[in-house]
């Protein structure tokens, strides 16, 4: 009978065992490195256009998404989720009306960018950035300029939403 008793909190306290070991597993301790990269990536401007993307309300902007090598590769493979090393980068621009445009198309149809807004990336380690999917988040203003910390902390919530490993840009070949 007593091992028959045993059975059900040796079952019990297992399971505590292994959730609290699921939980803590995608947690960063003091040892992580920080998630948030105040310095983009050097020699992006000659990396490779992976597409283009367009966004509305309060955003209101045009973004060139660049990657480097290996984020291309992958890219170009279907290859998910993204190797590390993977760096996939985005510059913001506001959008503007064409004047020199519209007056050939007799309307307001043509936009073109305007003034930089921002440049947003992501890293991807695996290891390194193990809290937040595999990958480290950066932002700079159109001044150069980190944006504030509480602005970082939304970047990994907001991209464990993508579908394709925490990236929301498809490729376009």
């Amino acid at each position: 009978m007593k091992a028959i008793s045993a059975l059900p909190i040796a079952v019990a306290t297992l399971a505590s065992a292994i959730a609290y070991l699921v939980a803590a597993s995608g947690q960063a301790d003091e040892s992580s490195a920080p998630v948030y990269l105040t310095k983009a990536p050097s020699g992006y401007r000659d990396w490779t256009l992976i597409s283009v993307a367009h966004e509305e309300g309060d955003l209101h902007s045009f973004a060139a998404v660049l990657g480097n090598d290996v984020a291309v590769k992958a890219y170009r493979a279907g290859k998910l989720p993204f190797p590390n090393g993977s760096v996939i980068l985005a510059l913001h621009y506001s959008h503007i009306p064409s004047d020199e445009n519209n007056k050939v198309f007799a309307r307001t149809q043509s936009f073109v960018p305007g003034p930089p807004s921002n440049i947003q990336w992501e890293v991807k380690d695996s290891t390194k950035y193990a809290a937040t999917g595999g990958w480290g988040f950066g932002q700079v203003n159109a001044n150069g300029k980190p944006v504030e910390e509480a602005q970082f902390r939304t970047c990994a919530p907001c991209h464990a939403g993508a579908s394709r490993d925490f990236v929301f840009t498809r490729y376009a070949p």
